[in-house]
């Protein structure tokens, strides 16, 4: 066994996706999502009508994950995180509805995005573990019969995407070339992660 058992370690997300990467990776878990206003957090960091840096949204939002649940799970190592994406100065938010899913795909179409993904630990209510990757997505130009086949091929689903995307399903045929780690492009950055937990005695060295 790759985890040493007495240590308890929490999700703070209802993330499937980052479960499946931290479950696939031999880590026990549980899940405790925080309830947090994520766009009022945003609006808390515009000075003056300047949108802030996506790396700083992406940390500050990881880390209110992690403190929230961490208040109440002092002895826990409590995991955040959050993924940015970004075109142009421009921050994307997960899309509504499925006419946004196509606009926004569009609007990727033939350009180059960029995914910044924050990971967090806390304990006993303080951050003690921050990191930040980012990974750039650079989307081919597809056709628009493409899309239409592509949007019913993947359904609801890419809703639940920042990008409108699953990579690890049918949204690779959406790329033309990409750059980053695997793990970061999915929102959790899972090799610095894995180090940090090793560092703590919690993973096995």
């Amino acid at each position: 066994m790759l985890q040493i058992s007495e240590h308890n370690i929490i999700l703070a997300s209802n993330s499937s996706g980052r479960a499946a990467l931290l479950k696939g990776a031999g880590i026990s878990f549980t899940k405790n999502a925080a309830d947090l206003d994520e766009r009022a957090i945003e609006e808390t960091l515009t000075v003056n009508g300047v949108c802030p840096d996506p790396v700083d949204v992406a940390l500050v939002l990881a880390r209110a994950k992690a403190e929230y649940i961490s208040q109440s799970e002092k002895d826990a190592y409590v995991i955040g995180a959050d993924q940015v994406l970004v075109l142009d100065d421009k921050i994307f938010e997960k899309p509504a509805n499925m006419d946004i899913v196509r606009n926004n795909l569009l609007e990727f179409r033939g350009r180059i995005h960029y995914l910044h993904s924050a990971v967090c630990v806390a304990r006993k209510g303080e951050i003690i573990w921050q990191h930040v990757e980012t990974a750039s997505m650079t989307m081919r130009d597809f056709s628009t019969d493409f899309l239409a086949e592509y949007l019913v091929e993947a359904g609801e689903s890419v809703k639940t995407s920042v990008g409108a995307y699953r990579l690890e399903e049918t949204g690779i045929h959406l790329f033309e070339k990409i750059e980053g780690d695997y793990f970061t492009i999915l929102g959790l950055p899972l090799i610095p992660l894995l180090d940090f937990l090793r560092e703590q005695g919690i993973v096995v060295s």
